[in-house]
């Protein structure tokens, strides 16, 4: 090809560069795509052999089944490293090797195929683990244990086998509810946003416990002051922060509640706003809530409902933090457990434990309100969704 205007050179040139570039990246330096994987974490008493994987097209929401990508037992909550090459699941038992103990198990993900092979598994210090994240470094794995009462730190090698804990703390002490607060149950933890905090929400003692986290060495401690208390038997469940870090939002699931915090950054401290329910004023019948997330845009708030098998919809002020009731949505399902937004921001999915599918919704930009896409997925008892890129 002759190129007969020097002045067309320089925009050749760079096109050329853009071309050699590869596709195109996001701000946050990930290829932008349109697919990706969905990993679904089960109980596996019953029909299910593990954790599940799907294809997921974000322009059609399409979910496409690939089977089962890693068999292991009670994989009820998984999370993935910040690189997208390890995934990490909980085995939710009351025992491991003879102990009592559940334990955690790490695969490393096949980015092309999305199938994991096992890397190691280790105890997780107490019986029922139920929760589990990562550090912001990608360095730690933080485990809940429920009916143990205690949360634990693991270290990950380079290669993201699991190492034993560095940190492990029992926690004591009880509530009102003499069926389920007769014990502490830690319930969920995470590192705050700027990671200098590890928050545990523990539904048996009505407590946010606050510790300072150690990003080089694992450990913790107790903050100063140790925990953030809220109301006598309203079992707090999960927490979720917005994405300015000022603000955090507790789904209590004995009281069908979320209860809304600000938070102190530099401090690792919360100050309780209001309590508002989770359920319209003319349901009477049993419920109990579970999981909580914060749209990425910052205006609105899930939680869903167990027992009206919905999703309950808030707007967020972004100035006080405060709630405002904006709708509930049926999930088409029983029992929903854990949903998640889809890494787009256009779709919100449902695991309905006791139904066996998946349901997919789309999330209106404007107002939030969530519209049935027709998507259903059959997997046996889903409790945990997670999305990555797919290659």
């Amino acid at each position: 090809m002759t190129i007969s205007c020097r002045r067309c050179l320089p925009v050749l040139f760079l096109l050329l560069m853009l071309v050699a570039a590869g596709p195109a990246q996001t701000s946050a330096g990930k290829t932008s795509s349109d697919n990706y994987f969905l990993y679904v974490g089960t109980y596996t008493a019953r029909e299910s052999k593990g954790i599940y994987l799907y294809r997921f097209n974000a322009k059609s929401g399409e979910l496409i089944p690939q089977g089962l990508a890693a068999e292991t037992r009670n994989p009820s909550f998984i999370a993935v490293d910040p690189t997208n090459r390890f995934l990490y699941a909980v085995n939710e038992a009351p025992d491991y090797n003879g102990a009592s103990s559940g334990g955690v198990s790490a695969f490393s993900i096949n980015r092309q195929t999305g199938k994991l092979t096992l890397l190691n598994q280790v105890a997780s210090r107490g019986a029922d683990p139920c929760y589990i994240s990562l550090d912001k470094t990608g360095k730690y794995l933080l485990v809940a244990n429920y009916t143990g009462g205690s949360i634990a730190v693991f270290p990950l090698q380079p290669d993201g086998r699991l190492r034993e804990a560095t940190a492990f703390i029992q926690h004591t002490g009880s509530s009102v509810n003499k069926e389920r607060q007769e014990a502490p149950h830690a319930h969920w933890i995470e590192t705050t946003p700027d990671n200098r905090f590890a928050v545990a929400v523990d539904l048996g003692l009505d407590e946010l416990l606050s510790y300072h986290f150690g990003p080089k060495t694992g450990a913790l401690a107790a903050n100063d002051p140790p925990f953030a208390k809220l109301d006598p038997g309203v079992g707090p469940r999960h927490l979720a922060f917005d994405p300015n870090g000022k603000f955090a939002y507790v789904v209590n699931e004995l009281q069908s509640s979320i209860t809304a915090f600000s938070y102190d950054s530099t401090q690792g401290t919360f100050q309780k706003l209001k309590t508002v329910s989770t359920l319209p004023k003319d349901f009477t019948g049993k419920n109990d809530t579970a999981e909580i997330e914060v749209h990425p845009n910052g205006k609105f708030l899930f939680a869903s409902n167990r027992g009206h098998d919905s999703i309950a919809e808030f707007s967020i002020d972004g100035q006080t933090g405060q709630l405002t009731a904006a709708g509930d949505f049926s999930t088409q399902g029983k029992t929903p457990r854990n949903f998640t937004i889809d890494p787009t921001g256009k779709f919100l999915f449902v695991a309905n434990m006791d139904s066996n599918n998946i349901v997919a919704f789309r999330i209106d930009p404007t107002n939030g309100k969530l519209a049935p896409t027709n998507q259903s997925v059959n997997v046996p008892e889903p409790v945990c969704l997670k999305f990555i890129p797919a290659e």
